[in-house]
């Protein structure tokens, strides 16, 4: 399992926890230091089974800032978050071709 963080993120940091108690390690990747790829963003689109908007953080200014809106197009979005990893929504954990983004941080319990 890896698991996508942001150690100044108080959810991501709720999420790690729950995990641990759990007694799942997963791999932590700090997404903001190691940006995923393009691809590596679709391939968690298609592990979430959500829309590319479900993926990011559509309220944060920058997403605005950048010219994004909800009827930008998946290309555009994905270069969003591939440029400005902050634009991605947290935490998120994926297991093998599942993933499940953790708000509530209860959700990531599903993959476990």
């Amino acid at each position: 399992m890896e698991y996508w963080h942001n150690p100044r993120c108080s959810k991501s940091r709720q999420g790690l926890a729950l995990l641990e108690e759990n007694g799942v390690a997963p791999t932590v990747r700090r997404y903001l230091d190691d940006t995923p790829s393009v691809s590596e963003l679709k391939a968690m689109r298609a592990a979430l089974g959500l829309p590319v908007l479900a993926m990011m953080r559509s309220k944060d200014p920058l997403f605005a800032e950048l010219g994004l809106t909800k009827d930008s197009d998946d290309a555009e979005l994905f270069a969003a978050m591939e440029a400005h990893p902050k634009l991605i929504e947290r935490p998120v954990l994926i297991s093998g071709d599942r993933a499940v983004i953790g708000r509530p941080t209860e959700k990531l319990l599903t993959l476990t």
